[in-house]
């Protein structure tokens, strides 16, 4: 778990993600259409991968993949982000990760 914090605080936009799955690259060209580039990291490729997974359990991720984290809060996954977008409200979170 404390590997997930990390890389969730360290980073302003991250993804969980598998290298094979569709919704986690949707979500990630999502960020890049708005302007931001999450760390993507891949838990299949990921020698600890199965920790990985755990401990997103255990933070309360109900899809394992893709788990969103923005400025080091879990946000979820593709449906909450896109609920998110829909209603206007994804731009304001991410507006800190945007390029100036």
């Amino acid at each position: 778990m404390d590997k997930v914090q990390r890389m969730a605080r360290e980073n302003g936009v991250v993804i969980f993600s598998n290298s094979t799955c569709c919704l986690c690259y949707a979500v990630s060209i999502l960020f890049q259409d708005l302007g931001v580039i999450p760390y993507v990291h891949e838990i299949d490729h990921d020698p600890e991968g199965k920790e990985t997974e755990k401990a997103l359990m255990r933070m309360g991720c109900n899809a394992m993949v893709p788990a969103v984290f923005i400025g080091g809060k879990l946000v979820g996954s593709t449906n909450e982000v896109m609920s998110l977008h829909l209603k206007g409200s994804l731009i304001q979170l991410i507006k800190p990760y945007m390029p100036n």
